[in-house]
């Protein structure tokens, strides 16, 4: 059974370019499986870019906030987190 660790908040989402705005408090990379989870959101996908700055990164740490592209719509406030299988 995979597990789920909480990684990250979304704190903005850009519904024109699909980018969710997600407030890292923990690593998350290119590769990793995350679900977003809200009042009406449940989806998950892999992580296949991200950016800081619009510069495409690899990695990002937490504390840092990212500019990750869903696949599905997300919200302000839906946690995301990182499946572990």
């Amino acid at each position: 059974m995979p597990e789920k660790k909480e990684i990250g908040e979304v704190t903005h989402y850009f519904s024109k370019i699909g980018v969710a705005v997600i407030k890292l408090n923990d690593t998350l990379k290119i590769g990793d499986k995350i679900s977003i989870e809200g009042a009406t959101t449940n989806f998950e996908q892999t992580v296949e870019s991200m950016q800081i700055n619009k510069e495409n990164i690899e990695e990002a740490k937490a504390g840092q906030e990212i500019g990750l592209k869903v696949n599905e719509r997300a919200r302000e406030g839906d946690k995301v987190y990182k499946i572990e299988e």
